[in-house]
């Protein structure tokens, strides 16, 4: 199972289908476009904050119960981040520390009853996209969403910058499991053929390195 993370805008998705063609494998996808909380928590984070977690959570679990049935499955978001996310939230005061202990221990808990596998419950391979702060916000703009634009909410600007800066040390301190990052500045595989067929090469460079 490979399974890749990134800030907003990183290109997830993109590399996710990238990847599920090239493995000929199933993709799951991180629920965004479907996710009528995602808006309301926008509009009212100290509100849904802690239910968006949840959400989250279920779905994300059950993407995982999913992609144990092949060992080649690619999932766009790794659930491994999710607590980074809700402690940026805490930090900013739009949700408690008992609620962050809360998703903590439920994360853990629901972790441990995933069914036993013929293989282990972490990823075989993690793979972070790494994109500029000014990148990100680019991209943002560009995909439309009303709700994350800052221009109609300033305040989200110091959220992305925040969110942005805690990733290098999130990926810097991730242990699950074997890891490789993509400068997705560099390659920009989200626009450019050439850059998908250079990124497709650093990962089965690593895949063949670790005999996946």
């Amino acid at each position: 199972m490979i399974v890749l993370s990134g800030t907003i805008g990183a290109g997830k998705t993109s590399l996710t289908n990238l990847l599920a063609d090239h493995l000929n494998k199933p993709a799951f996808y991180e629920s965004v476009d479907d996710n009528e909380i995602l808006p309301l928590f926008y509009q009212n984070p100290k509100k849904y904050g802690f239910l968006l977690q949840i959400y989250f959570l279920n779905k994300r679990l059950g993407s995982i119960k999913e992609a144990y049935q092949d060992d080649e499955t690619v999932l766009d978001r790794s659930i491994f981040e999710d607590s980074l996310l809700f402690k940026l939230n805490a930090d900013l005061g739009r949700a408690t520390q008992t609620e962050v202990e809360i998703y903590d221990s439920l994360l853990q808990n629901m972790m441990e009853e995933l069914p036993d596998m013929p293989h282990k419950k972490n990823p075989d391979l993690l793979i972070h996209i790494s994109i500029s702060f000014d990148t990100m916000l680019k991209r943002i703009k560009k995909r439309g969403r009303s709700y994350e634009q800052w221009d109609q909410d300033p305040s989200l600007y110091n959220y992305y910058k925040e969110l942005d800066e805690r990733y290098f040390d999130w990926y810097e301190q991730y242990d699950k499991s074997p890891k490789m990052v993509i400068d997705g500045d560099q390659y920009d595989f989200v626009e450019n053929p050439d850059a998908q067929k250079d990124v497709l090469k650093l990962i089965d460079a690593k895949m063949t390195e670790l005999s996946l």
